[in-house]
């Protein structure tokens, strides 16, 4: 595909025609304003995807914000339990801490979360959001203050992925007045847990400057046990270290107009004795914590860091600039098992024999263990313009913003080979050669542009928008690189290609209670680098949205539905998870999704004027995700080959729903959380048995479980700056199976009991 010069005229022939008819406005205003305006509030909140929770009413989609409370009510450190509030997401399990998300929202491809824009703070966070957007990388939900998830309406300002929507995460602020903060927790698996900060704001003769310097620790043993043999005795060693560092510096002139310079630098480390192998159906049964032996040298190492540089510049009243510098590096090391007895795990673990017993160390046999070694980088500067004016009765807040975007990966694998004896002790071990079980390059370069007004007048808001990206694109593989077999031949590729979206959201208020909805929407999902020069086209979507919102007067009710029905096209999907497969992206095709949402909040002490608080809390997901053609894929070891028209969308269940309750006193609260998740297909051919389209016996494909859990939690508050605190996560101890990928059965964390303090001063 070539760039369409006339496609990129239309945005840009737009752009000028509306800001040159803006700012023949704007210069009068200016003229005319001669008075500091220093203690009006700086637009931090532009730059996030909701901001107040007062601002969804007026968000022509659903939205939705968990609160810091919500987060540490539950003391919650996995993205799939902080997202169990809100409706219209699906979570597919991993490793049962979080440390690997995979997030639909509204029937896009969980895998990876690659089909969702991930943020921190408005800054794209996937290791490299264009090139390899799959979420090796989730930012630690414990120290966050809160998340935002929006759908449908997000097209138009949040890309690369506008199919599906945007999460994002908010770090803590810097504090207004002096404050620090130190939470501990102690729990099973030898959980160990501390967040702490420390931060303020303070007057200087050069302007108002602040600063927070924050550290997450989170270590533990896990909960599963690796079988032990003659030579290894460390089966019980399956957890995890992972520490996140944050600061941030800020400084707010003493000037006349506003001005605002914001410096933020992260970073995470993350060693985790995580596995891709999972167990065969039998031994799931028998023991859903168990690992096999040859699953004993799997680890993951990894580092991320993020700075960025925010400027905010309000030289009037009706006009803010806030533009970012930013850059992420990522490397990881994903040192897994890739082969046992020459044969695939998904394919061993469905069938009983000689390679199954070489996987638990009963028999003379060798396998492979590939260094899934790769580094990212993603870096790039972003402005956007918000101009606020009238035109007779309407109201006009009209949003622009560009962004100049590159971001890479580099893949540079091997594999080792490891012989054992009959005991399962290891004998011998072949080192590979660096490069040798992958070396490739890919870059994307992306230019993105969108323009939005929200304008009103009476009960009415309408928001239109467009957005359009350009894209240039390569993938490398140097040359002596091995190409898999049924891959794509050609070492180097080249592409350039454009992406457009446009949509309109429109509320009315009916009155101060009720506010209904609607809106349709275009968007987009750009394939990888290595993709586009087998001409893979991007994903495209029509969005469709009605609801309605209610808040009573005294803010003890408020609810919200939501109708919704999306069209993908050419759904882009990755042909596997954990090394079986080719491992390249396809166009599935033709998908819709449809379905409602509907959440619900009550207080039934505010309700009653009672001493204490009694909050509740429903929502529920029923979605239908179908697939409209025939699957694609040829490749049988693919869990989107042989799908039929009509079948269900992998992973993506029927109905979900949540239920909570609590009692809120003077200086106690205890809050029950459930939740259920109906059981799904695994694959497109949505077969009950573990059977690929080729009859060939593969553990990956059939269906998870349906499973309902329930976390219980205390808090008691000494005083004002001291708090006690104990839970139960999945109090039931339910074992139950969330998925069968990467390689094998996977269950979700069993019972875990924990207790812990919390001190701010």
């Amino acid at each position: 595909m070539n760039m369409k010069n006339t496609i990129f005229a239309y945005p840009v022939i737009f752009f000028i025609a509306f800001t040159a008819a803006s700012f023949s406005v704007l210069a009068q205003e200016l003229k005319q304003e001669n008075k500091k305006i220093r203690d009006k509030s700086l637009p931090i909140e532009s730059i996030m995807v909701i901001g107040k929770k007062e601002n969804i009413s007026h968000i022509p989609g659903s939205a939705q914000l968990v609160t810091k409370d919500d987060i540490r009510q539950q003391n919650y450190d996995d993205i799939s339990r902080a997202l169990l509030k809100v409706p219209g997401v699906y979570v597919r399990e991993e490793d049962g801490f979080g440390l690997f998300s995979n997030i639909s929202l509204r029937g896009v491809d969980t895998t990876r979360s690659a089909k969702v824009t991930l943020m921190e703070d408005g800054i794209m966070v996937a290791p490299a959001p264009y090139s390899s957007p799959s979420a090796y990388y989730t930012p630690a939900v414990g120290r966050m203050n809160g998340l935002e998830v929006l759908k449908g309406s997000s097209q138009i300002k949040y890309g690369p992925h506008t199919t599906g929507g945007v999460i994002n995460y908010i770090s803590t602020p810097i504090p207004s007045h002096q404050k620090s903060y130190l939470k501990a927790t102690f729990g099973d698996f030898s959980e160990k847990r501390v967040h702490a900060y420390t931060g303020k704001k303070f007057e200087a003769k050069a302007g108002e400057f602040g600063f927070i310097i924050e550290g997450f620790k989170r270590n533990n043993d896990g909960f599963k046990r690796i079988d032990e043999t003659v030579d290894f005795s460390q089966g019980d060693n399956t957890g995890f270290d992972k520490k996140d560092t944050l600061i941030k510096l800020s400084w707010k002139p003493n000037s006349q107009i506003h001005q605002l310079l914001e410096f933020k630098y992260s970073s995470s480390k993350l060693n985790a004795n995580e596995t891709y192998l999972g167990l065969n159906e039998t031994d799931f049964n028998n023991n859903p914590y168990r690992r096999y032996s040859a699953s004993r040298f799997d680890n993951i190492d990894s580092n991320q860091s993020q700075s960025s540089l925010r400027y905010t510049l309000s030289p009037a009243q009706n006009l803010d600039i806030v533009s970012t510098i930013y850059a992420t590096n990522f490397k990881r090391n994903w040192y897994k098992l890739s082969k046992i007895n020459g044969q695939k795990p998904a394919l061993v673990l469905a069938s009983q024999g000689f390679s199954l017993d070489c996987a638990k160390g009963l028999v003379a046999c060798d396998f492979n263990v590939k260094a899934n070694n790769r580094s990212y980088s993603s870096q790039g500067l972003e402005s956007v313009l918000f101009y606020r004016f009238n035109t007779n009765n309407t109201a006009h807040e009209v949003t622009f913003g560009v962004r100049n975007h590159k971001d890479d990966v580099t893949r540079f694998q091997w594999q080792d080979t490891y012989f054992q004896d009959r005991q399962g002790s290891i004998i011998n071990r072949i080192n590979g050669v660096p490069g040798d079980a992958g070396n490739r390059y890919q870059q994307t370069k992306a230019l993105a542009f969108y323009l939005q007004d929200k304008f009103s007048f009476g009960n009415w808001v309408f928001t239109p928008g467009l957005r359009y990206e350009l894209l240039d694109q390569i993938s490398e593989d140097p040359k002596g690189t091995v190409q898999p077999v049924g891959g794509n031949k050609d070492r180097d590729g080249f592409n350039s290609f454009t992406m457009q979206a446009m949509g309109i959201g429109v509320t009315y208020e009916f009155n101060t209670s009720w506010i209904g909805f609607a809106g349709v929407h275009s968007g987009f999902s750009p394939p990888s680098p290595r993709a586009t020069r087998s001409g893979l086209n991007p994903e495209t979507s029509t969005a469709m949205e009605l609801g309605m919102r209610f808040s009573s007067l005294s803010q003890a009710l408020a609810a919200e539905a939501t109708l919704f029905y999306t069209s993908f096209n050419d759904l882009i999907v990755v042909d596997n998870v954990g090394g079986v497969g080719m491992g390249e992206s396809e166009n599935f095709g033709e998908v819709i999704s449809k379905g409602l949402e509907f959440s619900l909040q009550y207080d039934a002490g505010i309700a009653n004027d009672w001493s204490l608080n009694n909050p509740y809390y429903f929502n529920a997901t029923y979605s239908n995700a179908i697939q409209q053609n025939d699957a694609r894929s040829s490749d049988a070891e693919s869990i989107f080959s042989f799908g039929r028209k009509g079948n269900k969308v992998p992973y993506i269940p029927d109905l979900t729903y949540s239920f909570g309750a609590g009692l809120e006193g003077e200086k106690w609260n205890a809050f029950i959380t459930s939740s259920y998740v109906s059981s799904t297909f695994t694959s497109a051919n949505n077969v009950t048995e573990a059977i690929n389209g080729d009859g060939v016996a593969d553990i990956r494909f059939g269906k998870t479980d349906d499973y309902f859990i329930m976390d219980l939690s205390a808090q008691y508050f000494i005083n004002d700056k001291l708090t006690l605190f104990s839970g139960v996560q999945n109090l039931w101890n339910k074992s139950y199976v969330v998925s069968r990928q990467p390689d094998g059965l996977r269950g979700g964390m069993p019972r875990f009991a924990y207790i812990g303090f919390e001190i701010e001063f």
